[in-house]
């Protein structure tokens, strides 16, 4: 029996949520840390590293489980435009869930300080300290926060679109059977 599912897989359903709220976490730990360079906040970075890989690793099994399952078809219905937007704006979520961490790790190796996930768990610099990589890195950091915060706006204006007012099942799908 190959049936269309209904809804997301549990483990996905699982990995949208929490990922949804250490993403959003992670958006506000940044803007705490650009928002302020005083060492009070120094706590905000010992945070923001090890969220961004965890961020990093779950991003990896949550496109593994992606392409590895079948996801519920978008409505037959909705206009081929808002099928491609919402196609490309997913893609360019996990785009961004997997870039972002990177591109900070390969940051903090340019600045030539050490990507520490605990007190004893170091991660292995991925670039050599270069202070003009590190200035090019750390702008396109924020500019690539800055869009990921935009697309999970957009995210999730769409989702509340689909749920509130298309009621199309759409929203459904990833908050699963009742």
């Amino acid at each position: 029996m190959n049936r269309t599912p209904e809804y997301f897989v549990p483990l996905a359903r699982w990995l949208h949520w929490l990922m949804a709220v250490l993403l959003l976490a992670m958006l506000f730990i940044g803007a705490g840390m650009v928002a302020s360079v005083s060492e009070r906040h120094e706590w905000l970075l010992h945070l923001h590293k090890p969220l961004g890989i965890a961020i990093l690793a779950l991003a990896l099994l949550r496109l593994a489980v992606r392409l590895g399952t079948r996801q519920p078809p978008l409505p037959a219905d909705l206009a081929k435009p808002q099928a491609l937007a919402a196609k490309a704006s997913h893609w360019l979520l996990y785009g961004l869930m997997l870039l972002l961490p990177v591109l900070g790790w390969a940051m903090i190796s340019a600045a030539g300080d050490p990507v520490m996930l605990s007190e004893s768990l170091r991660l292995p610099a991925l670039l050599p300290a270069d202070a003009s990589t590190f200035a090019l890195l750390r702008r396109a950091h924020g500019y690539l926060a800055y869009l990921l915060f935009l697309t999970v706006l957009v995210h999730l204006a769409a989702a509340l679109y689909h749920g509130l007012i298309r009621r199309d099942g759409v929203l459904r799908s990833m908050v699963g059977p009742k």
